[in-house]
C-alpha cells in the first residue's frame, strides 16, 4: 500500500472569489488552493501560512479548521489527506518569487472553478468551497490530540471526510 500523502491548505475568500494556484503536477497543469506538505515538527496552521506565502505571495491569518479530507486516486489508489483551514488575506505581495512549479495565481469564483473542473488537482478543491459556502467548520480542535501530525496520520485519517 502506498503511503498517505499528507498536506495542508488554505481557503482564502475575497469578494466571492477564492485564492487559487495554477501549478504543474506530474507535468500536467492543475488548479488548487494554496498548500503543501507539513514539515517535520511544524504545526499545520503554520504550514498553511508558509505554503500560501510561498505559492502565492499572499500573507494570511489562519482561522478555523474547515475540515480534514481524504481522496483516494481511482487508478493508483494513492491516498491524499488534506487538512484545510479558512484564512483571511492580510496582504498581497505582487512580484513575489513564487515556488517552482507555480504558473499563475488567480482569484476564481466557484463558477470559474466548475468550468475548470477537468483541471482540478483533486475533487477536494470544489468540496472545500462547497463546505465553506454551506457554513461548515470543524468544532473544537479535532487535531489537538493528534500532534505531531506526522506521527499520527492514522488518527487524522479516522477523522477525515471521504471525497
Amino acid at each position: 500500500m502506498l503511503p498517505t500523502d499528507l498536506t495542508v491548505g488554505a481557503l482564502v475568500e475575497r469578494d466571492g472569489r477564492f485564492l487559487i494556484v495554477e501549478e504543474r503536477a506530474g507535468g500536467v497543469l492543475v488548479v488548487t488552493q494554496p498548500g503543501g506538505h507539513i514539515e517535520t515538527g511544524e504545526a499545520p496552521e503554520l504550514a498553511a501560512r508558509r505554503e500560501t506565502l510561498e505559492e502565492t505571495g499572499c500573507e494570511i491569518a489562519v482561522g478555523e479548521l474547515l475540515g480534514v479530507y481524504l481522496w483516494i486516486h481511482p487508478q493508483t489508489r494513492q491516498q491524499f489527506l488534506r487538512i484545510m483551514y479558512v484564512a483571511e488575506l492580510i496582504e498581497e505581495h505582487f512580484g513575489y518569487d513564487l515556488d517552482d512549479g507555480i504558473d499563475a495565481v488567480h482569484w476564481y469564483s466557484p463558477a470559474d472553478l466548475k468550468r475548470r473542473k477537468r483541471d482540478l488537482r483533486t475533487p477536494i478543491v470544489l468540496r472545500c468551497i462547497d463546505d465553506f459556502l454551506a457554513g461548515q467548520r470543524q468544532t473544537g480542535d479535532i487535531l489537538a490530540d493528534k500532534l505531531p501530525i506526522h506521527q499520527n496520520v492514522h488518527a487524522v485519517l479516522a477523522s477525515a471526510s471521504l471525497v
